[in-house]
This record gives structure tokens, C-alpha cells and sequence, in this order.
């Protein structure tokens, strides 16, 4: 479905958060016989509608926002509203059409986009991939799933896009080259199980792409690929790090260290970057040099694996954006061979940390649970020889703790595997309170 198609038709944008103001005002622009938004929930995501370019369209709250959106023959859902709600459940049964403004978009775009998800990994890889075919000399639109809804991105050539995969569970058009970083379970309760979650990821790759990139070294990823035709970064015959030194295939490119960001995930990252790069026809041999100085040039996203500086040669870091214990697992593994303690703990949304035990058998660190979920996870630890747990009232008491039980030269981690919300208003509200705390404390210390 097109925004074109929506003329005529009587639509309910569902959510009035900076998704749902980009989406009443596009649709408006089309003509549609009837267009309200409906807003349930009143949240910090909600914006001032009265203030929008959207104001012009009514908004629906309180009792009025069932039969609202009921009465629309297309209902376009934010990603915040889950396909498990069971009014989207009920609209389906009624035969009302559900899509998105990423679905909208893409039915335009397809054709010039990249598009990037997985469960780990698409931040970086799709702002790398924009980065690099800058350098290239290839313009591009970076947008998606970073603040800047899709159906608000200017006109271009090229696009780049990170998305979410609430995003992706209403495509019904592939972006060009459909990129996949990693599959591990995670949002399960907005998607309404393992399954139903993988299946919603990959509806990504779902309708007709050119060309597929994925990360050829993610397990469960080749699970559920099978024998689906893909370019498999990371193995011998693409892209892939080898003695320190990046190939194409056979062929040495540079140095991996060029890339500023630590973890093995990060260099998998770079080699399913350079994959898409050939997809789009660069010639990455060729200009190895240059997309080596701008590897060399790439910054690391903020609250993920940033490093705060501190006088006392801890060395503090900030993976806010770990939410699930895959994650975490990641950014452990990149500092591997350092004293470490983690802080863990979040909203408790019933995850299994049992991987996570699995992951730091024979391994030597402190962990520090904070609530919601901290203790839970912290338990599910108990009895592992070498790991070291303790239970803090909140993240200022995990930070001052974790000073007093690191080694000298060591490193705290905040990778929580777990969201941020309850305790927080937003991940963004927990990376500044560490950081505030990390300031606070070193004065202490």
C-alpha cells in the first residue's frame, strides 16, 4: 500500500509521538475522506499535538479511541503500538487494513534503499554503511529507526535506513539490499514469541529484494536463512577479518584496528558494511584506501561500548542500548582479558539470563544487579566459579561499588540487558545518570 492509495479512504493514525505526526501529516496530503489520530496512551513519547503540523487533524483520546479506530478502513500504527495488541488483533478480524508509515514509505522507495535491522548490530552497521559510501562518493540519506521517522526524510538518490523490527513486521515491499546483523530472541512480549519475532525481522527480506547481506558468522541467522540465496559476510569466501587484516576473499584490504571500535561484533559489522558497499556497485578493492581512512574517521554511536573517561584509570563504559542478555554477552566479549565488572538490570520483562551463565562459565569478573531486574539476573548467576555478585539499590550505588571492586586498570561496563524503562524515563535518562555518577563518584574515590 501507497500514500497515494490512501485517497479517498477513511484512516486512523494510531499514536501521536513524532511516527504518528509524520504519518497524519503525509496522509493528509493525499486526500484521504477521513483521517483522525487516536492516542490511548499519554506518555512521554506523545508530543503536544496542538503544536504539530499535524493539528489540523483531529486527535482521539480516552474511551473514544476504540471506536475510533474501528471505524477506519486503514489503520496506521506507530512502532510503539506491538501487533499483539488486541486491538490490532480485532482490526485485522474485522478486515481492516494495518500497516505503518515505514510500510507507506517503503512502497515509494524500495528500489533506491538500504535497509538494515537484526537484534544486534544494525545502528552501527547501517550509520557505517552510510559513512563509507559518503567516502565512496556515493550522497545518501541516513535515516529510520534514530528519531527521524521515514515519511519525514528529504528526497534522495540513496537511502540508508536502521530499522526496528516493529518496523519491519508490516513491510510489504523489500528495500533494494535488505541487510541482517544478527537474530537472537528478544521484544518477545510486543511480538508474542521467538518465532513470531524472527518471522517479523525478516519480513525484511520477505518481498523481493535484490540482494541479501548477512552477517554468515550469527548461528541462529544461518538457521533460519537455510539455503536462501545471500551474500554471508564474515565467511572466507566475502568479507571477512583474518590475522588482524580485513579481505575480500583472498584478497587483503587493511588493517582491521583502522575501525575504532572494539569487539569482534564491531568487525563483523565492518565486513557486512563492505558487502552491502558492493552490492550498490563500489568497487571496495579499489578503493580500499579510502574507505580505510574512513573507517579509520568512523565515530562509535553514542551508549554503545563508549568510553568515559575517568582519573582514576578505571576505564568506565557506557552500552545503555545492551537490552538482552545477547548483547551484553557482545560487549563482555570485547573486553575480554581486563579486570571487569558489569552492571545489570532493568525492566524485568521475564528474559531468560541462562545464555548468559553459559557465557561466563570459566570466566573471571564482578557483576552488579540493580533493580528491576538486577537480583533476578544476579541469581541466575549464583554458583558460577570466578564470577563475583552483588546486589546495588540503584545505578549511583552500582557505580560507587564498582569502584571499590575493580582492579586497578580494569573496566566497568553498564550493559544491562535489560530495558531501561521504570526506573528511567528513556535509555537516554540512564546513560546520564551513569555518566552523572561516574562525574559524582570520582571525586570520591
Amino acid at each position: 500500500m501507497r500514500l497515494a492509495d490512501l485517497r479517498g479512504r477513511t484512516v486512523a493514525v494510531w499514536g501521536s509521538g513524532r511516527e504518528g505526526v509524520a504519518a497524519a501529516a503525509a496522509i493528509a496530503a493525499h486526500g484521504p475522506a477521513r483521517l483522525v489520530a487516536v492516542d490511548d496512551t499519554v506518555n512521554f513519547l506523545s508530543l503536544d499535538w496542538s503544536q504539530s503540523r499535524a493539528k489540523d487533524v483531529p486527535l482521539v483520546t480516552g474511551e473514544d479511541c476504540h471506536d475510533a479506530l474501528m471505524g477506519a478502513e486503514v489503520i496506521v500504527r506507530s512502532p510503539g503500538v506491538p501487533q499483539t495488541h488486541r486491538w490490532i488483533v480485532e482490526a485485522r478480524e474485522r478486515g481492516i487494513t494495518v500497516t505503518g508509515g515505514t510500510a507507506l514509505w517503503m512502497a515509494d522507495h524500495a528500489a533506491a534503499t538500504v535497509g538494515v535491522t537484526g537484534s544486534k548490530g544494525k545502528s552501527t552497521t547501517s550509520s557505517l554503511v552510510s559513512h563509507l559510501l559518503s567516502a565512496a562518493g556515493r550522497p545518501n540519506v541516513f535515516g529510520g529507526n534514530i528519531g527521524v521517522p521515514l515519511l519525514d526524510l528529504p528526497d534522495s538518490e540513496q537511502y540508508v535506513l536502521e530499522l526496528s523490527s516493529y518496523q519491519c513486521s508490516d513491510l510489504t515491499d523489500s528495500p533494494r539490499v535488505a541487510v541482517v546483523t544478527a537474530l537472537f530472541p528478544e521484544h518477545l512480549d510486543a511480538h508474542g514469541g521467538e518465532r513470531e519475532y524472527y518471522r517479523d525481522k525478516l519480513n525484511l527480506i520477505a518481498h523481493g529484494p535484490e540482494t541479501v547481506v548477512v552477517n554468515g558468522l550469527d548461528e541462529r541467522l544461518a538457521a533460519e536463512l537455510g539455503d536462501r540465496p545471500a551474500v554471508r559476510a564474515g565467511l572466507p569466501d566475502s568479507y571477512h577479518v583474518r590475522d588482524g587484516v580485513v579481505y575480500r576473499a583472498q584478497v587483503p584490504l587493511f588493517e582491521r584496528a583502522v575501525l575504532p571500535l572494539v569487539g569482534r561484533h564491531n568487525e563483523r559489522n565492518l565486513c557486512v558494511a563492505l558487502a552491502v558497499l558492493e552490492a550498490l556497485g563500489v568497487d571496495v578493492v579499489a578503493s580500499a584506501s579510502t574507505l580505510a581512512t574512513a573507517a579509520k574517521g568512523f565515530a562509535a554511536l553514542p551508549h554503545r561500548l563508549t568510553e568515559i573517561d575517568d582519573p582514576s584509570g578505571l576505564t568506565f563504559v557506557d552500552d545503555t542500548l545492551a537490552t538482552s542478555p545477547y548483547a551484553s554477552m557482545h560487549a563482555i566479549d570485547a573486553y575480554d582479558g581486563r579486570p571487569l565488572t558489569v552492571i545489570v538490570g532493568g525492566t524485568d520483562r521475564g528474559l531468560d539470563y541462562t545464555p548468559l551463565r553459559e557465557h561466563l562459565t570459566g570466566r573471571e569478573l564482578t557483576v552488579i544487579g540493580i533493580p528491576d531486574s538486577g537480583a533476578r539476573i544476579v541469581a541466575a548467576l549464583e554458583g558460577l566459579p570466578g564470577v563475583r555478585t552483588e546486589v546495588a539499590d540503584d545505578l549511583v550505588e552500582a557505580v560507587r561499588l564498582a569502584r571499590t571492586l575493580t582492579p586497578a586498570g580494569g573496566a566497568v561496563l553498564l550493559s544491562p540487558a535489560a530495558p531501561s524503562y521504570g526506573r528511567f524515563r528513556n535509555f537516554e535518562h540512564r546513560s546520564e545518570v551513569f555518566a552523572q555518577a561516574v562525574k559524582d563518584t570520582a571525586a570520591l574515590s
